[in-house]
């Protein structure tokens, strides 16, 4: 029996293909949908072609213990599901053959082709000036030309994140390609001097360490995505994969830009990127002059509306500024350019957050992994919304894929943690938010969570320091202000917590204050009339944070009152 390993490529059988490297199934060359743990188990099954998978082996790699689901009632389904992808039957199997009490076997005739280059990494490109005011600029460019190659159905472009992990970092090419598992690198260096830019690359067979191709470019930086593009479709070329028409057109020659908005853009994602609190308003004052250089600058509108949302769910700007003004922005943007997948997620992203909308979050998650399926932040974002409608297993397997696309330790801990926490599972989620301060000990949110799972896990006072860490580290935000009070009702500092609320009720006269924290402590404390007042405050000032209401435990005594009852039937959600 042959041992088909992923790194050969692509595997036929029948009239399908399975590319191991781009995670996509096909049969006659178009794409079919497979949920992820039906695709999982095809993908173990392809690679024991012949041999018995046994139900204890799948369980383990694919039904882990920290999973939502019943293993017996989610393998039924998953293979269901698998058989109504490749048109076949348990009865009669072309392909699946089910072996009782065993497990299963895969029965078809199969093909592997690695004739091809399918994954590559791109690099950080060198800044030869040696400004350190131009750094954004050669980030910004590396970042540009990921996005675009990883347009390209056919290759696994790895991301952003991975691929800054080498910066200035001295290893052997070879050593590179295997820690990241991909066949090619490209490298390079970007000059900018005055309104000119020239970019040098060349991509390099990572385990032979040949070149393969080498170029330079130079452009008016107007011409700058016109670059971009050109070097994108030459790699295509010479990693010799296949585009599928919508994807030449993302490779088509764009519009030019304005080179003042490009410069502006590219600091502006040179903020976003930080995600911090210091960092994203710099990263808004960049969109903003982007915009205001180029009024036709779809990127710049959806990178803008990011930033605002944000703010917004943090509670820094009240909910008009923050996610209103972005599910404005984000209309502007697919105005401009409807196949802008980023703006999809924008507006997603900001009207769950502003009309709590469920439904148009979905769709427009959904359209936004159609367009780019690398998108790594529409499934972070779309993983999160559906653990807020309390479908966490899907949930779950957003924020897998999220990153597996970008795999960046934070992602996974942080919405994982927030998953557990609404599941009610607090000894797993305890443990993500701790691996996430092992990641960034500075981390106020995950300080804030942690203490308030060791609240639920009856270890009060590491719970209460970790709290006030938060409120430390925040500089005192009123959301981590609130989520002290309640870590104290909820371990028995009645009189703690009360103080926190007359403060926090106090400060709301001043200042924005998220009612729907307020109300979470005032539930805390037994407080219900009070509680639910602020919640319709809440909902009536479009906080952000109300779309937790559905599943957040801290609400649980008051799930059977009409009146809460009656502000989840005025939010969105999906039947």
């Amino acid at each position: 029996m042959e041992d088909f390993s992923p790194s050969l490529g692509t595997v036929r059988f029948g009239m399908f293909e399975l590319d191991f490297r781009t995670r996509e199934l096909r049969k006659q060359g178009a794409k079919i949908k497979l949920q992820d743990q039906p695709f999982q188990i095809l993908q173990i099954l392809l690679q024991r072609p012949g041999g018995t998978v046994s139900r204890e082996e799948l369980q383990q790699k694919i039904w882990p213990s920290d999973t939502f689901v019943d293993f017996d009632h989610g393998l039924y389904n998953a293979i269901k599901r698998l058989r109504e992808a490749l048109g076949d039957s348990a009865e009669t199997p072309r392909f699946v053959e089910t072996l009782s009490r065993r497990g299963y076997r895969f029965v078809g005739k199969i093909e592997c082709d690695a004739s091809q280059m399918r994954s590559l990494a791109v690099l950080p490109l060198e800044n030869l000036s040696r400004d350190p005011e131009q750094e954004y600029f050669a980030e910004g460019l590396t970042e540009a030309l990921i996005t675009t190659l990883a347009k390209i159905g056919e290759l696994r472009v790895i991301s952003r994140t991975s691929a800054m992990q080498y910066k200035g970092v001295h290893k052997s090419l070879r050593e590179i390609a295997r820690e990241l598992d991909v066949d090619a690198i490209v490298e390079g260096t970007v000059l900018r001097v005055g309104r000119r830019v020239r970019i040098t690359a060349q991509l390099i067979d990572a385990p032979k360490e040949t070149h393969l191709w080498a170029e330079s470019y130079e452009r008016d930086l107007r011409d700058v995505l016109t670059l971009q593009s050109e070097v994108a479709k030459a790699i295509a070329r010479e990693v010799r994969v296949k585009t599928a028409p919508q994807e030449q057109a993302h490779l088509a020659q764009p519009h030019p830009v304005d080179p003042e908005a490009y410069e502006a853009y590219l600091k502006g994602r040179y903020h976003w990127n930080r995600r911090s609190g210091e960092a994203l308003p710099k990263a808004v004052q960049y969109f903003q002059q982007a915009i205001a250089k180029d009024p036709t600058f779809a990127a710049a509108y959806s990178g803008l509306a990011d930033c605002l949302s944000v703010l917004g769910y943090w509670g820094l700007v009240p909910p008009d500024e923050g996610c209103g003004k972005a599910k404005e922005l984000a209309h502007k943007a697919l105005e401009m350019d409807h196949s802008l997948a980023e703006a999809h997620a924008s507006l997603a992203f900001a009207t769950m957050f502003y009309d709590f909308d469920f439904v148009t979050a979905e769709r427009e998650f959904e359209r936004s992994i159609e367009l780019n399926p690398r998108y790594g932040t529409a499934h972070q974002w779309f993983g999160l919304s559906l653990g807020y409608m309390g479908r966490y297993e899907e949930g779950f397997t957003e924020v897998k894929r999220a990153v597996r696309l970008d795999p960046h330790p934070m992602t996974f801990q942080i919405l994982g943690g927030i998953l557990f926490f609404a599941a009610r599972r607090f000894n797993q989620a305890a443990e993500q938010f701790e691996k996430a301060l092992e990641t960034d000990a500075r981390f106020a949110q995950a300080h804030s969570m942690l203490g308030l799972m060791y609240a639920y896990l009856s270890k009060p006072e590491p719970g209460i320091a970790h709290a006030r860490r938060a409120v430390e580290l925040s500089k005192g935000a009123p959301f981590f202000v609130a989520m002290l009070g309640g870590v104290y009702a909820a371990a028995g500092y009645r009189e703690e917590a009360q103080n926190i609320l007359d403060q926090l009720q106090e400060l709301a006269k001043q200042r924005y204050v998220q009612p729907y924290a307020v109300g979470v402590l005032c539930a805390t404390l037994g407080k219900d009339n009070e509680a639910l007042s602020w919640l319709e405050t809440a909902y009536l000032g479009h906080d952000p944070l109300i779309v937790c209401l559905k599943t957040d435990p801290r609400f649980d005594n008051l799930r059977s009152d009409p009146r809460l009852q009656d502000l989840l039937r005025r939010m969105k959600f999906p039947p």
